[in-house]
């Protein structure tokens, strides 16, 4: 097996998450972790879906849309990784 997992693996991310994140690299681990604890930090999660993620204007520009779904933000989020 390799030396850990991609998801260890620290990378790059774009300006845009920086805004939202603090500095990287981080690991898409420390990504999904951050990103989350933003989430319910700012309380955007949708009170009526809460698979539904409705972005402020950070994370607007991270992801492109005023609403997400769950599994969607992982998708739009590995653009901003490198």
């Amino acid at each position: 097996m390799a030396k850990g997992s991609a998801l260890q693996k620290p990378l790059k991310i774009s300006p845009e998450l920086e805004a939202v994140l603090g500095k990287g690299p981080l690991s898409r681990a420390q990504v999904m972790k951050k990103i989350w604890e933003y989430i319910k930090k700012h309380d955007l999660q949708d009170p009526k879906n809460r698979r539904n993620i409705n972005s402020d204007d950070k994370l607007k520009a991270v992801l492109g849309k005023a609403t997400v779904n769950m599994f969607e933000m992982t998708k739009l989020l590995s653009k901003h990784l490198s």
